[in-house]
C-alpha cells in the first residue's frame, strides 16, 4: 500500500511533534504493510511550508531508520497539503514542481471543513494551466460537501482527482463521512485511499483495515487500484491507468463548458 497524504516531517505542522512521533508513526505504517509515504505538511498562513527544511527533516528520519535497521523498509517522498490561500495558489502556479508530489505534478489540495472557496472552479482550471493535477483531499469530511456531494460533479468531470481518507471508510470520522465515502466509492468517484496520518492514537498511519473494507464491499481489484497501483502512478508522476466510468458524472452534462473544452480552444 502507497500512501500519499501523511504528516510525517515533525514539528511542522499539526502532526509529528518530534522526531521520535516521526519514527513511530513509520514504524507503525511499515508494520501495517505501507511500502511509501509522502510527507505533506500544511502549506497555508499558519504553517510555514519551505521545501529545504522539508527535506532536512526527511534526512533525520531517514537516518534514524537506516541506524536502527528499518531504512530499507520504506521508501518516501515529499508533497504538501496545499490549503487554497490566493499567495498559494499564484506561486503554485509559477512554481508548480515546489508544492507537488515528488515535483511531478499531483497536488494534494485541502479544502476547509466547511464551505467551498469562491471561484474555486477556476481555481481548478488555473492549476491545471501550470501543468498541475489537483488531487481533492477528504471531501468526504467537507460538511458542505456532505450535505450536497454533487457540487463534486464538475469537478471530476473537470478531470479533478479524489482521495478518500482511510479512516472515514471505517467510520474513523463519523457517520457522515462514512456514508459520503461508501457513496464515492460505489459510484467510483474516488481516486485514492490515503491516511492523512498525525499520529499513533486518533490519526494512526493505517490503511490495512480500510483496504480490505474496500475489496470485501467492492473488490480486490478496486482495491488494489485504489491503494497501491493508482497511488504508485501518482508518486512517480505517471498518468493513471483506465479507470471506470463515475455512475451519474457524465448523464447530466450542461451546456457550461467543461475545463477540457477550454483547454482545448488554447
Amino acid at each position: 500500500m502507497i500512501d500519499l497524504h501523511h504528516h510525517l516531517l515533525y514539528g511542522l505542522d499539526d502532526g509529528a511533534r518530534t522526531l521520535e512521533d516521526s519514527l513511530n508513526m513509520t514504524r507503525m505504517a511499515i508494520e501495517d504493510g505501507i511500502t511509501h509515504i509522502v510527507c505533506t505538511p500544511h502549506a497555508n498562513h499558519r504553517y510555514r511550508f519551505d521545501p529545504e527544511i522539508n527535506n532536512a527533516r526527511l534526512n533525520d528520519i531517514k537516518q534514524e531508520l537506516n541506524r536502527s535497521g528499518d531504512g530499507d523498509k520504506i521508501t518516501f517522498g515529499l508533497g504538501c497539503d496545499f490549503h487554497m490561500t490566493y499567495d498559494n495558489i499564484e506561486d503554485a502556479k509559477v512554481n508548480p514542481a515546489k508544492y507537488s508530489i515528488n515535483g511531478n505534478g499531483y497536488l494534494l489540495v485541502e479544502l476547509p471543513d466547511e464551505g467551498i472557496p469562491v471561484g474555486l472552479t477556476e481555481t481548478f482550471y488555473q492549476l491545471q494551466l501550470a501543468g498541475l493535477t489537483p488531487i481533492l483531499t477528504h471531501p468526504e469530511r467537507n460538511a458542505t460537501l456532505q450535505r450536497n456531494p454533487d457540487r463534486m460533479k464538475n469537478w471530476i468531470r473537470g478531470g479533478l482527482l479524489i482521495q478518500v481518507t482511510a479512516g472515514s471508510v471505517i467510520g474513523r470520522f463519523g457517520r457522515l463521512a462514512q456514508a459520503l465515502a461508501s457513496r464515492m466509492l460505489a459510484d467510483n468517484w474516488v481516486h485514492v485511499i490515503a491516511t492523512d496520518a498525525h499520529n499513533v492514537s486518533s490519526r494512526p498511519p493505517k490503511m490495512r483495515q480500510a483496504t480490505d473494507a474496500i475489496e470485501e464491499m467492492y473488490g480486490a481489484e478496486t482495491a488494489r487500484r485504489l491503494c497501491v497501483e493508482n497511488p504508485r502512478r501518482i508518486f512517480y508522476g505517471k498518468q493513471l491507468g483506465e479507470q471506470p466510468e463515475p455512475i451519474g458524472i457524465y448523464g447530466d452534462l450542461q451546456p457550461k463548458k467543461s475545463w477540457f473544452d477550454k483547454l482545448l480552444r488554447r
